[in-house]
């Protein structure tokens, strides 16, 4: 848990981000030390900079400075859990309502889902493909990625940069495109 003690880990948020990357919810590790993606398995750091949305491979505890590079961080489901397998529809159907206004008060240009997931357990639709979609949430484009996870093998280290190396791109060349 966290120092306030309810085991909630702090976006990493401002108002009309680029990217607004969401996960499905922090794992324990991060609620411990306050940083997301924390984890020597975790790949999302890494990526990111393979991908060309950082500069460097920036580390979890200087998570706060995504925002300088116009990306932040946030989870459907705030609360931690060992693993997203022990969260229940229960639990997204209870977050949907103050996702959605957090996605509607920042009006991210993209809200990217790490993981098909957590769109699914947002949403209800099982249809989901990688990449954009055609729906939104308020006025931001939604994208699904692969779970950077250490957990997730089902994606090689070069799979995961190219997949979020096209969201990349795609925000670079054309914002209006994908917002």
């Amino acid at each position: 848990m966290n120092a306030d003690g309810h085991g909630q880990l702090r976006d990493i948020v401002a108002p009309r981000l680029d990217v607004l990357f969401c996960g499905i919810n922090p794992g324990l590790l991060a609620i411990r030390s306050g940083h997301h993606f924390d984890g020597r398995g975790n790949r999302f750091w890494r990526v990111l900079h393979l991908a060309g949305f950082t500069p460097e491979t920036l580390t979890p505890d200087r998570d706060a400075s995504l925002v300088r590079f116009g990306y932040g961080i946030t989870a459907v489901v705030g609360h931690a859990t060992a693993g997203a397998d022990e969260l229940r529809t229960a639990d997204f159907i209870a977050a949907r309502p103050a996702f959605e206004a957090k996605i509607a008060r920042l009006a991210p240009r993209v809200v990217a889902f790490l993981g098909k997931a957590a769109y699914v357990g947002l949403s209800g639709r099982h249809d989901i493909a990688w990449g954009r979609q055609a729906a939104t949430i308020g006025s931001s484009r939604v994208w699904i990625l692969p779970n950077p996870s250490g957990r997730n093998r089902s994606f090689s280290l070069e799979q995961l940069v190219a997949a979020y190396g096209e969201l990349h791109r795609a925000v670079r060349q054309d914002l209006d495109t994908v917002a």
